[in-house]
């Protein structure tokens, strides 16, 4: 199936957090968006790798993404070698999307950085023709490179290259993170509390996106930045 925007986080909740509100608002206006997570998360302190499938299957149902993938990787210990990389060479060719969405280039997690550098790798990969894969059904794929790569911003404060105004969709991303209720807030769970299982976390992830809005003169934005540059074609839609 082919999208035009394809979505990888690490692990589930990533996406949410980092951009939900900017799938949220590419489907409103008609793009097909897909979601993929690299691992279970099943290292989380809290939750288990079950408990956070169906949570992704919820937070994926809120968003009205077209579907959900979970590649399987090891949480913690993935790498960014061949065997990974086809896996989501693979993925890439696929679904063929236009924009490649994918964690912060640099973070607290270990595996965001990670995760960011491999999706980025195995979309130029994508693009050479010598690499051959397969697709599920064991038939041979066509090269496919995304035309842009855009990481977005998840515990650092990372300058944004540019902003996506996500203020008619602020909700929707909040409630998406809500589905992962194992892994953030809730006054009555017995888990161990964690940085980001504190009411102050999902008040910081409101607060960044009405902080960015407030910088560009909206209610709220996401942040992301790029590998390279952009093109405009139009001056009177930069704001």
């Amino acid at each position: 199936m082919k999208v035009d925007i394809l979505a990888f986080g690490a692990h589930p909740d990533d996406i949410e957090l980092g951009c939900g509100g900017s799938i949220a608002l590419a489907i409103a206006q008609g793009q097909t968006v897909g979601m993929i997570d690299l691992t279970a998360g099943e290292l989380g302190t809290r939750g288990s790798a079950e408990i956070r499938e169906q949570e992704a299957t919820n937070a994926a149902a809120l968003l009205e993404v077209s579907f959900r993938k979970n590649l399987g990787f090891r949480d913690a210990f993935f790498v960014n070698d061949e065997m990974h990389q086809r896996t989501v060479i693979q993925q890439i060719r696929a679904h063929q999307p236009s924009i490649v969405l994918c964690n912060a280039i640099e973070d607290r997690h270990i595996d965001h950085g990670k995760g960011s550098k491999l999706v980025s790798d195995a979309c130029f990969l994508a693009g050479l023709q010598k690499i051959e894969t397969q697709d599920e059904q064991g038939n041979s794929q066509l090269p496919w490179r995304p035309l842009q790569v855009y990481h977005y911003i998840q515990w650092k404060d990372i300058h944004p290259d540019f902003v996506v105004d996500i203020s008619a969709h602020l909700e929707t991303k909040i409630a998406a993170i809500k589905a992962y209720s194992s892994q953030f807030f809730d006054p009555n769970s017995k888990e161990p509390s964690t940085p980001i299982s504190s009411q102050n976390f999902i008040d910081s992830v409101r607060y960044r996106a009405q902080n960015l809005g407030r910088l560009s003169n909206v209610d709220a934005a996401e942040g992301f930045t790029t590998e390279r540059s952009p093109l405009i074609n139009d001056f009177k839609n930069i704001r």
